[in-house]
């Protein structure tokens, strides 16, 4: 995908990029493969497909979430900032927070917001066990999002600590999540949540599967939760 058929692909969903914007993606590429080399940031460098897989693919959030209707966003395990940054990009009313728990993808991310000229952007070096704990975090997002491979059970209890009571956690998924959806469904009743929407599509060019999972929260989550880090992953709520 080029930058005229991303910009053209965007148009056609309703979200239309000035000549900044465009600018701060062409900057955005340019600084993640520089520091690619420094740092194992993506396995996909090529133009093209930054654009297709990483670019156009964090903003297909925004094709089923109405981003002009939240102001602050936490995004869990972003690593080099997607899908967040590309949807702070198109939607710049966004406060965005990050947490990731290697502070080389950090220091990356602090640099890439600097030189794209990003405010109300701050990054946190952390565990998302640990931060979900954090009071000044904890039920305090809009939405929060995480574009990752781990199950939905797993992901439920790293991520709806972090959502206010009304709020949404939004689940990127790479494939179908029917069989994940049944498994989680302990987890996010137990952690406050309920399933509003499950959306699939295909990502255009090479037709891959995506799912948007959408989980409001619906009452608070117990104390107990997030557990102690590592343990979701090893010990989910299934």
């Amino acid at each position: 995908m080029n930058i005229n058929e991303f910009q053209a692909g965007l148009e056609e969903k309703g979200i239309s990029l000035s000549s900044e914007q465009l600018a701060q993606f062409e900057k955005y590429h340019e600084l993640l493969v520089e520091w690619n080399e420094k740092m194992n940031l993506t396995a996909i460098t090529d133009k093209e497909e930054v654009y297709l897989k990483h670019f156009y693919d964090s903003i297909s959030a925004a094709f089923y979430v109405d981003f002009n209707s939240i102001t602050s966003l936490c995004d869990v395990g972003a690593g080099a900032g997607f899908p967040s940054i590309p949807i702070k990009i198109c939607f710049s009313h966004l406060h965005v927070s990050i947490v990731d728990s290697l502070n080389k993808r950090i220091t990356f991310l602090n640099h890439l917001a600097d030189q794209l000229g990003l405010e109300n952007t701050h990054f946190h070096h952390d565990r998302a066990e640990t931060f979900g704990k954090n009071k000044d975090h904890r039920e305090s997002y809009d939405m929060v999002t995480a574009r990752a491979v781990a199950r939905m059970s797993v992901l439920s209890e790293l991520c709806l600590p972090l959502v206010k009571k009304g709020g949404y956690f939004v689940a990127m998924k790479a494939a179908s999540v029917n069989d994940e959806m049944d498994k989680a469904k302990k987890a996010i009743t137990t952690l406050g949540g309920k399933t509003e929407q499950v959306d699939s599509f295909l990502l255009p060019e090479e037709n891959s599967e995506r799912t948007i999972v959408q989980i409001k929260k619906v009452k608070d989550t117990p104390n107990k939760y997030p557990r102690k880090p590592g343990t979701p992953n090893k010990l989910p709520l299934e």
